[in-house]
């Protein structure tokens, strides 16, 4: 009896001074049971879910949740590609995929998944420019789905939650939209004013090639300027019409 005393580990003493051990154990749907045996995994994939049954004092049981958590990921001062310094939030949605080597390679698989989506964050963006990064989210999240062998667990990233520029930046950013949309302006003005030119020299030559166009257009201004006014108009006819008419 002394002997065998000394063999048993120091969780399992605890256990035998339990007044009563219940080897029948049930997990739920969303949860897995890695079991240890004398400090060696038991040998198949996790139990679960439902009920199994376990040996007293020789067997720990681990349980693993395998759904999905959120976190936010603490805002990370980037360098972009153009050499602009943003400050990035970030959403991250993850599950674990292998509940035993979640529990036998790592120490703690979720504070492990918080660093490696920090850094999944700060690499990715690191590869973009800052309109890439304020127009492309959606793409970019989609390349930050992430199968991490290290820890077993599949997450994903989504930082549409903010970026954040320095003062200085938004300032001058502000002054460079205002002085694209005062250039944009002036060039569809400047377009404007020469297809009304291009419009108004093919008018010419076509008043230039017929003499009667041209003085149908000149009564026609008369016609618009009497009826803006509420006057009448006395003018010689032009002896060139009644010649074209006696002809």
């Amino acid at each position: 009896m002394v002997q065998i005393n000394a063999i048993i580990v120091p969780d399992t003493y605890k256990k035998l001074r339990q007044p009563f051990y219940n080897p029948i154990k049930v997990v739920t749907e969303y949860q897995r049971a890695v079991i240890f045996r004398l400090g060696r995994i038991v040998s198949g994939r996790a139990k679960g879910p439902g009920l199994f049954f376990v040996f007293p004092c020789v067997d720990e049981i681990k349980i693993v949740d395998l759904r999905t958590v959120s976190f936010d990921v603490p805002p990370q001062e980037i360098l972009t590609r153009d050499s602009v310094t943003v400050a990035v939030d970030a959403v991250v949605y993850y599950r674990v995929a292998n509940p035993t080597i979640s529990i036998t390679n790592i120490e703690d698989a979720s504070i492990s998944t918080r660093l490696l989506a920090a850094s999944t964050l700060r690499n990715v963006l690191g590869t973009k420019n800052l309109a890439e990064i304020l127009s492309e989210r959606e793409s970019i999240s989609h390349m930050m789905l992430v199968g991490s062998s290290l820890v077993q667990s599949r997450f994903s990233i989504y930082f549409s939650k903010d970026v954040r520029l320095p003062h200085q930046l938004q300032r001058a950013m502000a002054a460079e939209a205002e002085a694209a949309r005062e250039a944009r302006a002036k060039i569809i003005a400047a377009e404007g004013e020469q297809k009304a030119s291009k419009a108004l020299k093919e008018a010419a030559d076509i008043m230039v090639d017929s003499p009667a166009a041209l003085q149908l257009r000149y009564l026609q201004t008369l016609n618009t300027i009497s009826a803006e006014k509420n006057s009448t108009i006395i003018f010689p006819l032009p002896i060139d019409l009644l010649s074209g008419l006696m002809h």
